[in-house]
């Protein structure tokens, strides 16, 4: 199994057998039965709270452990037919996203007649063209659904307002209810009764519990107890926000400083009540303030953080575990249970760090925390492409399923996954008119990412598809035919044209500018002249491919560059990302 870390309280049933109620320093994390299948231990996720604790696996395989009284109880597999890519865990419920867009959740305001058992939420919304779903985030009693539409969702209960609906007329629902449109992120916690939503003009919105300041809407709000509408944050610190996460009586806000080109500095800024210990400071903030240490060194950088009940963990580049908050149940990793207002360092065994500090992760949950290792290995393309389908702003071809429901494509998308010398567009009509809405998703999802998802549906259309040509070889095609381009971004008077459709995939940047429900969607000219014309051919590249040239020779210059580009750009990466891809070709092309 994978490093994995545990610390805080041990619930019963012990998520670690023969081993105190109270696990005050980090140890080991082991599951019971070692004889299991390696790939069933390569832990990708553990979301935790106080109905639960789940892992999720590599192979897209769940167990969880219920958080009851019964000690001989032992932790269960998940059975869902589909493969699962997200888990969430709140107070009260549990919510899975699975690899086909759909969204199992139970809990007790989720499914009251029988809290135990999973129901697909998202076949609940009332738009059966805004069932797929994007992204989960579970918080207290509620659920928060983004569909590949960037439309926002809430379900369970609204009894501080946190699906931004006045709670005298709706004081929980189950079902979906739509709270925004244009919506790019969702941010929660296991055990908040607030929410933020981002959208794609990279505003913030927030609604739900305010008693202590924790929406950071300021001094002159913090008397408002329940914000039961929507409303905007101001006075948001400037940079790019990646993240906010939220405790039950504070918020956590993660910002990288968009001013500092060279080596971006990430900050942490917080709000809410500092008595109640997760701020990390001494004072009450009532709107997002800066977390101010000596740990955090200027050529040390925050890689990731997660907030529970009432702590917080943040992890850093120079390997560093941090804590604050609550430590009642020695969550805190300290080796006692003093609560910390102000961040320290834990001591950690020794870990994997040397493999790249970036792929490890922190989980906390109610009283308790993890810290483990999780390394991604599939392809930006592929899970890219999936995405691109679920959104439906700019599909331009739609075919009928058996039951009359109208499902929508990307004609540019299909021309190059289909096979060319015959007419297959009309052949997948005839094979979609005979299939339900959720056999063409599948279908459509195998067309674009050469998945098979379902073997039977995959050998009716493996006819018809270019089933042995790689994504990146389909990207590349549509990158080498002009004819298809359909926005210009100029540099120093030369034009580079690309799809729209890619730069919606691979850039936040353009994605928030085509998406955007005031912005002028023309085909317009951006002017971008930072770059050398060198540097944006390697960016070019790298869109469609997720590789760079052989030929090209790689310099300090273009490495400093492209971390420019990168940033202005907002490309949406994971590993291996392009300055991974960069450092790497300079370093071998030096020891040439």
């Amino acid at each position: 199994m994978n490093d994995c870390l545990f610390f805080g309280l041990n619930y019963a049933p012990k998520l670690l057998k023969n081993e105190l109620f109270e696990i005050r320093k980090p140890i080991k994390f082991k599951f019971e039965n070692e004889n299991e299948n390696e790939n069933e231990k390569q832990i990708k996720q553990i979301p935790t709270g106080d109905f639960g604790t789940i892992f999720l696996f590599k192979n897209g395989k769940a167990i969880e452990y219920l958080n009851e009284n019964d000690s001989n109880q032992n932790p269960e597999k998940i059975q869902i037919e589909e493969n699962i890519q997200k888990v969430s865990v709140g107070w009260g419920n549990e919510a899975i996203l699975t690899i086909e867009g759909n969204v199992f959740a139970k809990g007790r305001d989720i499914n009251p007649k029988n809290p135990k058992e999973f129901i697909n939420i998202s076949s609940l919304i009332e738009d059966t063209n805004d069932r797929i779903i994007e992204d989960i985030v579970s918080g207290f009693s509620s659920i928060y659904l983004l569909t590949s539409n960037q439309n926002a969702y809430g379900i369970g209960l609204n009894v501080n307002g946190q699906l931004g609906y006045d709670f005298e007329t709706l004081k929980k629902t189950e079902k979906p209810i739509l709270m925004m449109k244009n919506v790019s992120r969702i941010f929660s916690g296991n055990s908040s009764t607030h929410v933020f939503l981002l959208n794609s003009n990279q505003e913030l919105f927030g609604c739900g519990n305010n008693q202590y300041g924790q929406l950071g809407l300021g001094e002159t709000r913090r008397k408002e107890t329940y914000i039961q509408k929507l409303t905007k944050i101001q006075n948001i610190p400037k940079g790019k926000i990646i993240n906010i996460q939220c405790g039950i009586f504070h918020s956590i806000m993660l910002i990288e400083n968009e001013n500092e080109n060279e080596n971006p500095k990430r900050k942490l800024y917080s709000c809410g009540a500092y008595t109640l210990n997760g701020l990390g400071k001494y004072e009450n903030t009532y709107e997002f303030t800066e977390i101010k240490s000596p740990l955090f060194e200027n050529d040390d950088n925050i890689l990731e953080f997660s907030c529970g009940y009432k702590h917080n963990l943040i992890l850093t580049s120079n390997s560093k575990l941090i804590a604050f908050g609550s430590n009642s149940y020695g969550q805190l990793g300290t080796g006692d249970t003093k609560n910390q207002s102000i961040p320290i360092q834990i001591e950690l065994p020794k870990l994997r760090f040397n493999e790249n500090i970036s792929n490890y992760h922190v989980s906390c949950g109610y009283q308790n925390s993890f810290l483990y290792y999780y390394s991604p290995s599939f392809s930006n393309l592929e899970e890219d492409l999936i995405k691109l389908f679920r959104r439906k702003e700019f599909c331009d071809i739609s075919f009928k399923t058996k039951n009359g429901e109208i499902i929508k494509a990307h004609k540019l998308i299909l021309k190059y996954r289909l096979n060319q010398n015959q007419n297959q567009i009309e052949k997948l009509q005839q094979i979609i008119s005979k299939k339900s809405i959720k056999e063409s998703n599948q279908i459509f999802e195998m067309i674009y990412s050469n998945r098979i998802i379902n073997p039977k549906l995959y050998s009716e259309i493996k006819e018809i598809i270019n089933s042995n040509e790689k994504i990146e070889e389909t990207m590349k095609r549509i990158y080498l035919n002009e004819n298809e381009n359909d926005f210009i971004i100029e540099r120093k008077e030369k034009q580079y044209k690309f799809p729209k459709l890619i730069l919606i995939m691979r850039s936040e940047l353009y994605r928030g500018m085509f998406l955007s429900v005031t912005e002028d969607k023309s085909n317009k000219v951006t002017d971008y002249s930072e770059l050398s014309n060198k540097s944006f051919q390697i960016f070019e590249y790298w869109i469609y491919s997720n590789q760079i040239k052989d030929e090209i020779q790689i310099t300090q210059e273009i490495i400093n560059e492209i971390q420019i580009g990168i940033d202005y750009f907002q490309l949406n990466q994971t590993n291996p990302n392009l300055f991974d891809l960069l450092i790497n070709k300079f370093n071998n092309q030096n020891q040439n």
